[in-house]
């Protein structure tokens, strides 16, 4: 799996404990620093240098630069290819490249016209991101990118303006529960949409599987695909998103709302803009790593859950459980 960086010895997955949530959390703070985004081609020529070290054996305890290299690593490469990942679509850019569209979406009163361009910004987002991010053991042609990227940003559409169209039919709510439940439209458009955007964008590992390995050689030749681990990595990454949208979309525009009745009643757009601007930003760098931790990047399944053929090769290697790269 540390495809980036050959060498015979395994490495630390984390300096945290990754077992429990609050070591994923921490770990998870640290792939999300927008400070890695800094990171030169020289910096990280050197994290691999570095990195190698231990892989090939010449370093055998981590030390406070191979734990600083290995962070550059896993914030910039993925784990699958060894790949860089674009700038703009990196864990540790996230927040950094959804915080205009998503201050473009909790904007009240767009309008349809509004409401569809920024659905469809932010789904467009969401397709770079899940498929830069996604495990890599099958390759996506650009046919189904192109099917999968229009039914997930017809699915955010829809849902946007399905609601808008809804809400002021309903007449038996209060006017302040009209406000609130309009503030909250992008929300689950969001939701909604994301979860079959990331449904959408991996549907290739859904159909084919994707590489499980063992546990004591995750750097060795894959024991086989797994559709059902497929199932569990998509799965937990839905469900990741919507975590990691609950807070930002929900918290932020209702913070808003209550300004708006005192501090920033009779306020301009402009700093009404930005004060939501600083809202989605507090909470967004805070929620990410929390959401990002629920689950662990790196799952396992035991053996009762997987495909009979392997289970026979975990039998003949006395394993008991597998583990792979669920995606982020």
């Amino acid at each position: 799996m540390s495809s980036s960086v050959p060498g015979t010895f395994p490495l630390p997955s984390s300096k945290y404990d990754l077992s429990t949530y609050l070591g994923r959390v921490k770990h998870c703070a640290e792939v999300s620093d927008p400070r890695m985004l800094l990171t030169s081609d020289a910096q990280l020529a050197e994290a691999k240098s570095l990195v190698s070290l231990y892989r090939t054996g010449k370093l055998t305890t981590p030390t406070p630069e191979f734990w600083k290299a290995k962070k550059q690593l896993d914030s910039t490469l993925h784990p699958d290819t060894g790949d860089k990942v674009f700038l703009p679509f990196r864990m540790s850019c996230c927040v950094i490249s959804n915080l205009f569209v998503c201050v473009g979406m909790m904007t009240p009163g767009l309008g349809t016209a509004g409401t569809v361009f920024w659905q469809w910004a932010n789904q467009s987002l969401n397709v770079a991101i899940n498929s830069a991010n996604a495990n890599k053991s099958h390759a996506m042609s650009t046919q189904q990118l192109i099917i999968n990227y229009s039914a997930a940003v017809t699915a955010s559409c829809g849902v946007a303006v399905g609601f808008n169209k809804i809400l002021p039919k309903l007449k038996n709510i209060s006017v302040n529960t009209r406000v609130v439940l309009g503030r909250l439209i992008p929300f689950s458009a969001v939701v909604s949409a994301g979860i079959v955007n990331v449904f959408l964008m991996r549907s290739e590992e859904l159909k084919k599987g994707i590489h499980v390995y063992n546990p004591d050689d995750m750097d060795g030749e894959p024991l086989g695909v797994s559709k059902k681990a497929a199932f569990v990595a998509v799965g937990e990454t839905a469900a990741s998103r919507v975590i990691n949208a609950t807070p930002i979309m929900v918290i932020p525009p209702m913070l808003l709302l209550a300004l708006q009745k005192n501090t920033l009643k009779n306020a301009s757009f402009i700093k009404q803009q930005a004060v939501s601007l600083g809202l989605i930003t507090l909470t967004s760098f805070i929620a990410l790593p929390f959401a990002l931790g629920v689950f662990p990047q790196y799952e396992t399944l035991h053996k009762a859950s997987l495909e009979p053929e392997i289970q026979q090769k975990m039998n003949d290697m006395g394993i008991s459980k597998v583990v792979f790269n669920r995606g982020m």
